[in-house]
């Protein structure tokens, strides 16, 4: 096996994982008690990690773990315990998607919001010399006027760490034709575009997400692999995807890591990146999945820079792109 080191000594760049989704048990059990929140008694395993069986068993976890986050100050502790763990597996920059909804559900308005994120992204950049930003999310399964209030929320706010806007959700049953104002609401104010697609759906759903406003990245994006046609397309128009290794394993879009099409991505010259996911849920980590990418996906060590720097040359922040450089300041 590869000596850890070696791939630990590469500087890694995150741009898909779901802020609610990387407080660790601990951190939702302490949120709780602190709080005065009863936390569902199924929530965890006997061995404290999340329990779910399913994907949607997996997404009322997400939810029921959540509702212990309340507070800008929980926000804070959210964003800087996950920044400095990155850190300490050598990431420089990460792209945390953050749900607004998630804090209106819960009572908290969009500027303390964002307030408890942008304390925590600083504390962690003054102590970990680590770079975070913030993707604005809307849920397509929270309909159309949701989506698009939560875009003009995003655009008001004008926050100077919030860089781009996602769409996540139900891929098959809503389709992305629907949200065009929302993201050309946010397209319009300058905001970088992403969206869920080609998970647990097919080609057909990156096809529909390509021709909303705005969009120069696919969360996850991997489905793409079942059409060459829309493989050579992406790769021609640069179009980034942020791929997401054990969260597709894990959730069954693919059996083993060794049928995972990362590599035949790459070969055919999609740019990609590597990202977590909801970490704690899928038992990985930033660090991690580039050791999967490199001793079970048939990445090279030059390929793991490359996805670096990838990753920085994508992200919706005016970041350059460094590798191989570990000790260097990441300088936004």
């Amino acid at each position: 096996m590869t000596d850890p080191k070696t791939v630990a000594s590469i500087p890694k760049a995150e741009l898909h994982v779901h802020l609610e989704g990387t407080a660790t048990p601990d951190l939702i059990q302490r949120l709780a008690d602190r709080n005065g929140i009863a936390l569902a008694p199924d929530l965890f395993r006997p061995d404290g990690t999340f329990a779910w069986t399913d994907f949607l068993d997996f997404l009322a976890s997400y939810d029921k773990a959540a509702s212990a986050i309340r507070t800008s100050d929980d926000y804070r502790d959210v964003t800087y315990e996950y920044l400095a763990a990155c850190a300490a597996e050598g990431a420089v920059y990460v792209e945390l998607i953050a749900s607004l909804d998630h804090g209106k559900h819960v009572g908290l308005a969009d500027d303390e919001h964002l307030d408890g994120i942008a304390r925590g992204i600083d504390d962690a950049q003054r102590d970990h010399n680590i770079t975070g930003r913030i993707i604005s999310s809307i849920v397509r399964n929270f309909g159309v006027a949701d989506c698009e209030d939560v875009a003009r929320r995003t655009v008001a706010l004008d926050h100077p760490y919030v860089v781009g806007f996602n769409m996540a959700g139900d891929e098959a049953g809503f389709p992305a034709s629907d949200y065009a104002r929302a993201f050309a609401i946010v397209h319009e104010a300058g905001l970088g575009c992403s969206v869920h697609a080609g998970e647990h759906a097919g080609p057909e759903s990156i096809r529909a997400a390509l021709e909303l406003p705005g969009v120069v990245r696919i969360s996850h994006g991997v489905r793409a692999v079942e059409d060459p046609s829309l493989v050579q397309d992406l790769a021609e128009r640069g179009i980034v995807l942020e791929v997401c290794p054990t969260s597709n394993v894990v959730l069954g879009v693919y059996p083993t890591y060794e049928e995972h099409p990362l590599r035949a991505l790459m070969a055919a010259g999609v740019p990609v990146t590597l990202g977590s996911d909801d970490p704690p849920y899928f038992g990985t980590t930033i660090g991690r999945e580039y050791e999967l990418a490199h001793e079970r996906l048939g990445c090279s060590l030059e390929d793991l820079g490359t996805i670096t720097e990838t990753a920085l040359n994508a992200a919706f922040s005016d970041i350059e792109g460094v590798v191989n450089q570990p000790d260097r300041r990441t300088d936004l």
